[in-house]
């Protein structure tokens, strides 16, 4: 087990939370769906080196524009990344138990790039690439990446297993592009089916993200697990504080800096106790935001050590 006892209980607790507003409104979910998609895409694509703003990534996904002076890659991406996602969802509506197969995981990266790279959409790559473990080839490894998946799905907490799942897919780096893009998706097919958010890495994070992923090829796996953990409990936050009363205590969420105020902690090593998933927080943009519960029972839990 590489996830940490308070980090499953915070993830459980708050999608107990979370079920407890379930069946939402239609126009509610339309409204959430919307933004996660949004925010999904522009990260994804941006962590890949795609130069559209969020603002821009909407203008594009949602209103069809052409932005100026932007690479017609750059909007290529971004429509396709939608439309993927719009295809993992429709799947998971269809089938709550999707089963993760390579028919699948070649679908999802045929819709992610078909415009932009239509030589490659979901074609194995048929030479080796510079990367770690790239002298293996793709088939036979995402034949075992399969087997491994079934193997090991009772094992392990489901953001665990998205987490090690996401990791394993993008080292074998099965295509000549869109791996990343793609192993985030199909990641986010475990995420779902157990009811969860999408877990969005933020462009944000993307050293943390790569710092991560390359201490997972060294075999420490704990690291990626409490950051793909830190990603859904950020969109369990936003759920809940979108679903919740805003006259709720537990709802108000603020800057760390705003938190640090009496307390004996800057908003520096607030961001410390953050980053280190010690301090429930999750990011808005640039910003933390936590709560001063969090930071009650952060302050519980070292008294009790």
């Amino acid at each position: 087990m590489y996830l940490s006892a308070k980090t499953i209980k915070s993830l459980e607790e708050k999608l107990k939370l979370l079920n407890k507003f379930r069946p939402l409104e239609p126009t509610v979910i339309r409204k959430i769906k919307e933004r996660f998609e949004l925010e999904m895409t522009y990260n994804s694509n941006a962590i890949e080196g795609n130069s559209l703003s969020l603002k821009e990534t909407f203008w594009v996904i949602s209103e069809g524009l052409t932005i100026k002076g932007k690479p017609l890659k750059d909007h290529l991406e971004a429509k396709n990344h939608k439309e993927a996602l719009d295809f993992l969802y429709e799947v998971i509506e269809k089938d709550k138990k999707n089963t993760i197969s390579e028919h699948f995981i070649k679908q999802l990266h045929q819709l992610v790039v078909k415009d932009s790279e239509s030589d490659i959409a979901g074609k194995y790559r048929n030479g080796d690439v510079y990367i770690s473990g790239s002298d293996h080839k793709p088939p036979s490894l995402m034949r075992d990446l399969i087997d491994w998946l079934s193997k090991n799905r009772r094992k392990h907490h489901v953001i665990e297993l998205a987490a090690l799942l996401h990791h394993k897919m993008a080292n074998i780096h099965p295509f000549w592009d869109g791996n990343g893009r793609a192993s985030r998706l199909v990641m986010n097919i475990l995420i779902l089916e157990a009811g969860y958010p999408l877990g969005i890495i933020l462009k944000n994070d993307r050293k943390r993200y790569y710092r991560v992923l390359s201490e997972a090829d060294k075999g420490s796996f704990k690291p990626i697990c409490e950051f793909i953990a830190q990603s859904v409990l950020r969109s369990l936050n936003i759920y809940l504080k979108m679903l919740k009363p805003s006259k709720s205590k537990k709802t108000q969420f603020v800057s760390l800096r705003e938190l640090a105020q009496g307390s004996h902690y800057s908003a520096t090593y607030l961001r410390k106790l953050a980053t280190q998933g010690k301090l429930e927080a999750f990011k808005e943009g640039r910003n933390w935001l936590s709560s001063r519960d969090a930071l009650e029972n952060y302050l519980a839990s070292v008294k009790r050590k």
